[in-house]
């Protein structure tokens, strides 16, 4: 008995450890209603959801007016006509506040949203070129710069492959 009393003292110190840890970095977010936040977005595997495309990069998409405060850690935005698909409720985790007029933030064209919550990815210019020597053969890789992209997010394409697609770059 007496060993079962200190493993449970023991098991209570770590727990006490590692909730006042988690509570130092956690941050808790609230919002109220007309504030206007942006929205994070987030892969999955295999389609590209509004364009992201950098592996690790946290990435936000422009500014939304919540609409109602659902739960604790739930919101309802009011989205625009073209994300009718999209539901309209994310969670808090999901939503970073906009600090300074939303007004002033530019607006990235609009973005075709397809049943499937996926877009075309298009390219729109050739910012580098490179070949890259194997041992028996060399092949060639353009850095191509996406449409809603930044300079910073442009992804190394094979030549040939890009060239079969969109001629229209190697002119």
């Amino acid at each position: 008995m007496e060993i079962v009393k200190i493993i449970n003292e023991r098991l209570k110190i770590a727990q006490s450890h590692q909730k006042s840890y988690s509570n130092v970095r956690r941050r808790d977010l609230e919002f109220k209603e007309d504030d206007w936040v942006f929205l994070k977005i987030s892969p999955m595997k295999g389609i590209m959801r509004f364009g992201k495309k950098v592996k690790l990069s946290s990435r936000y998409v422009r500014p939304y007016k919540i609409i109602q405060w659902i739960g604790q850690v739930a919101y309802k935005l009011e989205l625009p006509p073209e994300m009718l698909l999209v539901h309209l409720v994310f969670h808090v985790s999901m939503l970073k506040k906009v600090v300074g007029d939303p007004s002033t933030i530019v607006r990235v064209e609009t973005i075709e949203v397809k049943e499937e919550l996926s877009y075309k990815e298009v390219p729109v210019a050739i910012l580098d070129r490179q070949v890259w020597k194997l041992r028996n053969k060399e092949i060639a890789f353009v850095k191509v710069l996406w449409r809603n992209q930044q300079v910073e997010e442009a992804t190394w394409e094979a030549e040939n492959e890009m060239n079969k697609k969109y001629p229209h770059l190697f002119e």
